[in-house]
């Protein structure tokens, strides 16, 4: 099972944020808790197709500090296919 982190280049309320998934759901929510990441703001069906948290610039860094994987815009969305491939939609 694997973390992974985007670039941070959506701006919004005056700061940098990124986009945090896993190749599982409970992964996904383990990692973003030891981020110290509430729960409230993740994202997911039927909000949103892919299961995701929103982070800031400073929280991709220690992301990427605890083994998170880098992926450009569009090698997020590779992973984000073939995650969504797996879970069969």
């Amino acid at each position: 099972m694997a973390v992974y982190v985007d670039e941070a280049i959506w701006n919004w309320q005056g700061m940098r944020w990124a986009h945090l998934i896993a190749d599982g759901e409970d992964e996904l929510h383990r990692f973003a808790a030891e981020l110290g990441i509430s729960r409230l703001v993740y994202q997911g069906p039927p909000k949103t197709a892919h299961p995701h948290y929103d982070i800031t610039a400073f929280e991709r860094r220690r992301a990427v500090a605890r083994g998170a994987i880098l992926c450009t815009r569009e090698e997020i969305v590779v992973v984000l296919r073939r995650l969504k491939t797996r879970r069969g939609l």
